[in-house]
């Protein structure tokens, strides 16, 4: 493979001198070298920010997330040649499926979610408006920019692909190019994914450079709109988030670090329970998965003192039956850590574990390998402990061994259940193995505080379950204190955190025209054409349809109550509304919007295609019997859709305000209603 290229400035640049060797983790042969020396990384910087960074905001949200889906396909038709490479980090086919798919899966969330839940825009809409006068002439309200610098990932070993593209996939959708700096001693394989994204060209130029080898003094240039996340250990993540410009710019930094989770067998799950075989079942999974090597894997296995003989013996029992070893041989379940500089860390931290702790399984002395040879190879047995006094010894509650090793201690009851698993100091992930939801709800919100996630399994959601150690893109991974204090992915969260959230301040009708979202207050005018006969493109936000008036009589209200069955006292039973609030029989809600419906509604066919649903619906006012209302139908919102090969005509949604008013010109339901609307042809 030779030395390994840095993409820097749009160029594959290979970094002067030798370089640091890189190993293949089975065999122990060197396969490549890695050096960014000589890189400009100020310049780099600069050409994300100059380059890559205005033509990504220029993007709609839309138009992002077709981006990353279109990459999301590309790198599926590659994907054979990444699993191939993986095998040299020591990974069996289970663990390259999540590093691989697992990230390129999560390319595909995040285009799903921008074209379903982002406007088709380069900004977002944030909340609802802030009424900030009496008239409500100047109001309030927020926006979402993308920032207008550089995303810089610092990423850990162990997911060389799914490490990077769980964090691009959302700084692309927000708008905002990035700079990834591998873990070196994996780099090869990150370095070959990205030469593979370079040469689809889905990305535009400076969306995307690497650096394959150190970081050297690129955070000295990072600026305020620029944004620092970093996966790794807690010490290494300290002294980068503490660097003095870090600081003095009062950078953006996200930190994800390794941590102590822990998971918790519940008092009610007996040997002999579907929920004790499926927590031993994750224990062992956790701890031979990526050989122990994931920042979410189960450190602390907490197990009541009545049942850890049980336990230990069944944790035994299974993972005996994982075969350690090269994976590409028949049988092995479980491959070597990434290098052997790993190994004799995960062996050092086992040590100092031992001190306090008893060894129930494995030990480095019992390895045996299938395949390989143990001294050349990264290779490190499954390690079991036993701590018999937890809250008296706190090495097992701060000392991470990096691999696949976890201690088992024993707890009383829920309250100390709790308190073990706070004893961490914050991590990134916890779960809880019980049929109790009594015991659950008790763990959850005593230990909440000082998770990022709570997983909780019972023989219901196991069979779809995604694992203690699987982070979802639609969930926030991250975790308070010891794991970093930060927060990934997270659906949308993830976007915003690079994003600028703004607070804009305007008349009603200038606030409209800076969102294109029709605020309540703002101008609005009307056409002689009905707009349910414009298309979507010749629709304007503030275009309103007054409609015709009509009267609400008692007959309306009885004939609704027949056919929708809703017989409610305020609607039939003149008789019982002493002492309600209701003055006289009042109509129905869906009535009036029904009505409403009526009034705006144009029967003709046209452009309007389908009813496309119902988002908000307040009702304001009772409406009696003899009351007359009127509409007022005003473009809210418009959202194009995107055309499918299936589709006949092109679409996109229209928002509509519906105001019904009364005789007093007083709002009695605010509602808002969706269209489906033909769109001219792309």
């Amino acid at each position: 493979m030779g030395k390994l290229k840095n993409y820097a400035q749009g160029k594959w640049v290979e970094g002067e001198g030798d370089g640091t060797p890189l190993f293949h983790a089975v065999s122990g042969d060197q396969i490549a070298t890695a050096t960014s020396k000589g890189l400009d990384f100020k310049g780099m910087l600069n050409y994300a920010r100059t380059v890559g960074g205005p033509v990504l905001r220029k993007m709609t949200f839309h138009e992002r997330g077709r981006m990353l889906k279109a990459l999301a396909l590309h790198l599926t038709e590659k994907k054979k040649q990444f699993y191939t490479l993986s095998a040299a980090t020591g990974a069996t086919k289970v663990d390259s499926w999540i590093d691989i798919e697992g990230g390129i899966g999560n390319l595909f969330v995040y285009a799903s979610k921008g074209r379903r839940e982002m406007p088709d825009e380069t900004f977002y809409v944030d909340g609802n408006p802030e009424p900030l006068s009496k008239e409500g002439t100047f109001i309030g309200h927020h926006i979402c920019v993308p920032m207008e610098g550089c995303a810089v990932h610092i990423n850990a070993f162990n997911f060389p692909c799914w490490g990077m593209l769980e964090k691009i996939a959302v700084n692309l959708l927000a708008g905002l190019p990035a700079i990834v700096k591998p873990a070196t001693v994996t780099s090869f394989l990150t370095e070959l994914m990205v030469q593979e994204i370079i040469k689809s060209k889905i990305l535009p130029d400076g969306a995307l450079q690497l650096i394959c080898g150190s970081a050297g003094d690129l955070l000295d240039h990072v600026t305020l709109n620029d944004v620092v996340t970093f996966t790794g250990s807690a010490s290494t993540g300290r002294m980068l988030k503490s660097q003095s410009n870090i600081i003095d710019n009062s950078i953006r930094f996200n930190m994800e670090a390794d941590s102590l989770n822990c998971s918790i067998l519940g008092l009610d799950a007996a040997p002999g329970t579907e929920e004790f075989d499926l927590f031993i079942k994750e224990v062992a999974r956790e701890m031979t998965v990526k050989a122990g090597q994931k920042c979410t894997a189960i450190r602390r296995t907490l197990v009541p003192d009545l049942y850890v003989e049980d336990a230990i013996k069944a944790l035994k029992t299974r993972l005996d039956k994982v075969l350690l070893g090269d994976p590409a041989v028949e049988g092995v379940k479980m491959g070597p850590l990434v290098g052997q500089a790993q190994v004799t860390e995960v062996n050092e931290r086992v040590g100092e574990l031992l001190e306090v702790c008893e060894l129930a399984y494995g030990g480095y002395d019992s390895m045996e390998v299938k395949g390989a040879d143990k001294d050349k190879g990264a290779f490190m047995p499954t390690t079991l402990l036993y701590c018999d006094e937890p809250f008296k010894k706190e090495q097992p509650h701060s000392i991470e061994a990096f691999g696949p090793v976890s201690t088992v201690m024993p707890y009383k009851d829920a309250d100390a259940a709790a308190e073990l698993s706070k004893m961490g100091k914050g991590s990134l992930v916890s779960s809880v193995f019980t049929a109790d939801n009594d015991f659950a709800k008790d763990i959850v919100l005593n230990t909440a505080a000082m998770h990022g996630r709570i997983m909780v399994i019972n023989k219901d959601s196991a069979g779809e379950s995604t694992g203690h150690g699987s982070p979802m893109p639609h969930l926030v991974h991250g975790g308070p204190g010891r794991a970093g204090g930060g927060e990934e992915m997270g659906g949308m969260r993830g976007v915003f955190h690079y994003m600028q959230r703004t607070a804009i301040q305007g008349s009603p009708t200038t606030l409209t025209k800076i969102t294109n979202v029709y605020q309540p207050g703002s101008e609005q005018f009307e056409d002689v054409v009905h707009p349910f006969r414009k298309m979507w493109d010749e629709l304007k936000i503030g275009e309103t349809y007054v409609t015709h008036k009509r009267t609400v009589t008692e007959t309306d209200i009885v004939n609704f109550a027949n056919i929708s069955g809703d017989n409610f006292y305020a609607h039939m039973d003149e008789t019982s509304l002493e002492g309600t609030i209701f003055e006289s029989r009042v109509a129905h809600g869906y009535f009036v919007l029904s009505a409403a419906a009526g009034l705006f509604v144009d029967p003709r066919k046209g452009p309007v295609l389908a009813n496309y649903g119902l988002d908000e619906c307040r009702f304001t006012k009772p409406v009696y019997v003899g009351a007359t209302i009127g509409v007022r139908l005003t473009v809210k919102e418009k959202t194009k859709q995107e055309r499918r090969e299936d589709d006949e005509v092109s679409k996109g949604i229209v928002k509509w305000q519906v105001e019904v008013y009364d005789e007093t010109d007083e709002t009695v339901a605010l509602a808002t209603v969706l269209t489906l609307v033909q769109r001219e042809d792309d």
